[in-house]
């Protein structure tokens, strides 16, 4: 398996996709949340753009080796395109399903609280990258106090002590940390 390098396009990932399937992660995590916002305009709610995401990206991987684009804006448009689809048909679908619905008297509904946790997390895999990104530049003793205290759960006294440094100091390079990430998604999401 290659380490895939952000720095890659699109159609590099596409193509690298074909043998390493974390490329197609890269790609997936590059474009879900933008597709998934674009179908939420195209679809009468969330969890229907969630479903019809999911479900672009399925068909995306599964037809890896009929894209020929020659550029990133060619993948893009796949992509896009094999969504398109797929509203279309939804609407097709969608329309004999409600007449259906409407004569035996069925009414369709879904629980709010389910598609506040979906958008949480759409929204939190957009940023994913821009975390990895930002914990990747803090200083290395930043970095481990925040990893020991916030991954491993670890209290304050035992993360110094495998560090090697007071409580205090431990405490210091946490809050330095995490104003620094603050600092620096803000900036990102700008």
């Amino acid at each position: 398996m290659m380490k895939m390098d952000s720095e890659l396009g699109d159609r590099e990932l596409l193509a690298a996709a074909r043998r390493d399937p974390e490329a197609f992660g890269v790609f997936y995590r590059r474009h879900a949340l933008g597709l998934e916002r674009w179908l939420r305009t195209q679809t009468p709610d969330l969890a229907t753009a969630a479903d019809l995401t999911a479900e672009s990206f399925a068909q995306a991987l599964v037809g890896l080796d009929r894209f020929r684009g020659e550029n990133d804006a060619a993948a893009q448009a796949w992509l896009f395109g094999i969504a398109r689809n797929l509203v279309r048909r939804y609407h097709r679908r969608g329309r004999v399903e409600m007449a259906t619905c409407a004569k035996l008297g069925v009414q369709v509904a879904y629980e709010p609280d389910e598609l506040t946790e979906l958008e949480t997390r759409l929204q939190a895999l957009g940023r994913a990258t821009d975390l990895a990104d930002a914990l990747n530049e803090l200083p290395s003793a930043q970095r481990e106090a925040l990893e020991l205290r916030v991954l491993d759960e670890l209290e304050y006294t035992e993360a110094a002590s495998l560090m090697g440094t007071s409580e205090q100091n431990a405490r210091m390079r946490v809050s330095r940390a995490l104003r620094t990430l603050h600092q620096r998604l803000q900036g990102a999401s700008r």
